[in-house]
């Protein structure tokens, strides 16, 4: 490959914070309140328009799973407290997304804890002393600037701020490297919910005039989408649909992203002909928008102190070093070569002992000091981060390492060497059970 070689120039230091969010979705939230709020100076950088990440810039239907959390779960009450025009007050739907009302609440949080915010902002490198990460220089249209930080939490998803640190990972899952597909969300509208059908999961099964509705879709929608996924709203003949679905992209290159949208795009139209010749009730429907990202749901997975396993959420294990409790969801690991659920995952027939646990170490990179994981980025395996992937568990992953940043910077150590009961002494005043 040709290469270019960069001037070296001089850098404003814009902010010199405590705690540095990277990554303004659900593991970024749950982090920066609970930084800010723990009496750390925070700053969230985020690359679109808003925060919330796939939860709002995604179009996310809706929280998944079963979990528990003090600020996950303020978040869902404050959205449920405010009634915004045309929506209905079925409580059935509490945890389904009113996406402009959630960034809204989200900026009301963030702002509350004093958390400072700065939108359209890119990690374009790290700054280095040694083995410990000190700043993030950022790109946005101010140019490149520097942050300095006493602790990182990286929670871009992929990881973008400890891979550019050095910290080791692995990508997809372990045998093969293969990554789960991506998805671009979209909302449609005109649906009769009197007669609709919503199959929530690759394994419902719903008969329909011309068939069962996932074999329709197996055979009729354009390879590799295929499955029927769509989801009830705050408002009346709304739903959201998630059938978009491609294969063999790398999150983490710009190229297969680009190909991604264009292609998941072209999937759209497609998908609503099939909705209106197969599905009952949705007949007349029609586009209202797409998602302003597509969803990318495995990347990096980095070498941590410890690597969570199935076993350890099968087993709903209470690890001594915990800073996130009450996990609960199933293994949704969707088919890495089409449509549907992988073999390897588990839905309808998941079983486990309970919710469980994360530990401290999962979020601590092996050899990178002064720096956070938080949400899908942190260690565990391929099928363990199917689990531990989803929003609310990000949500309470963020905010064990919020607390953990916060007393770090208080007791003037690095992440590593914080004792967790002074994190979870912490995490339990701000409401976390165990």
């Amino acid at each position: 490959m040709e290469t270019y070689l960069e001037a070296k120039n001089t850098l404003p230091v814009v902010n010199n914070v405590d705690v540095l969010v990277a990554g303004g979705g659900p593991a970024g939230i749950g982090a920066a309140i609970s930084s800010a709020r723990s009496g750390a100076k925070t700053m969230l950088i985020e690359h679109f328009n808003c925060v919330g990440g796939i939860a709002t810039s995604g179009l996310m239907s809706h929280w998944t799973g079963g979990s528990e959390g003090p600020i996950y779960e303020e978040i869902l009450n404050r959205c449920q407290a405010q009634l915004w025009p045309d929506e209905n007050a079925d409580h059935n739907l509490w945890q389904h997304i009113n996406h402009e009302k959630l960034k809204l609440v989200l900026f009301d949080m963030l702002e509350e804890a004093g958390v400072i915010i700065q939108l359209h902002t890119d990690a374009a490198n790290v700054i280095m002393n040694g083995n410990r990460i000190s700043g993030v220089i950022t790109h946005s249209k101010s140019g490149r600037e520097a942050i300095m930080a006493e602790v990182v939490i990286d929670c871009t998803g992929d990881g973008d701020v400890a891979a550019l640190a050095g910290a080791e990972y692995v990508k997809g899952r372990e045998e093969d490297g293969l990554m789960q597909p991506v998805t671009l969300m979209f909302k449609i509208d005109m649906v009769d919910y009197n007669r609709a059908i919503f199959p929530g999961s690759f394994e419902t099964k719903v008969e329909v005039p011309r068939g069962e509705i996932q074999a329709l879709g197996h055979r009729e929608l354009p390879h590799p989408a295929g499955h029927v996924l769509l989801y009830q709203t705050m408002v009346s003949g709304q739903v959201m649909v998630n059938m978009t679905n491609l294969t063999g992209i790398d999150g983490t290159n710009v190229r297969d992203l680009t190909r991604a949208e264009i292609e998941c795009h072209r999937q759209v139209p497609k998908i609503i002909a099939f909705l209106r010749q197969y599905a009952p009730g949705y007949e007349n429907c029609r586009l209202l928008e797409t998602a302003a990202m597509i969803g990318v749901r495995e990347t990096r997975h980095f070498k941590g102190l410890y690597s969570l396993t199935a076993e350890d959420i099968v087993e709903a294990r209470l690890f001594p070093d915990w800073i996130a409790t009450r996990n609960q969801f199933n293994f949704d690991i969707h088919n890495v070569k089409g449509p549907g659920l992988d073999a390897n995952g588990a839905q309808a027939h998941f079983q486990s002992r309970g919710k469980y646990t994360i530990p401290y170490r999962c979020c601590i990179p092996e050899k990178i000091d002064g720096l956070l994981l938080a949400g899908r980025n942190i260690s565990g395996s391929h099928k363990a981060h199917s689990s531990f992937r989803v929003m609310p568990i990000c949500v309470n992953i963020g905010q064990g390492t919020g607390a953990a940043a916060a007393v770090a910077v208080r007791d003037g150590i690095v992440p590593r060497s914080v004792d967790p009961a002074k994190i979870q002494e912490l995490l339990l005043s701000q409401g976390v059970k165990v």
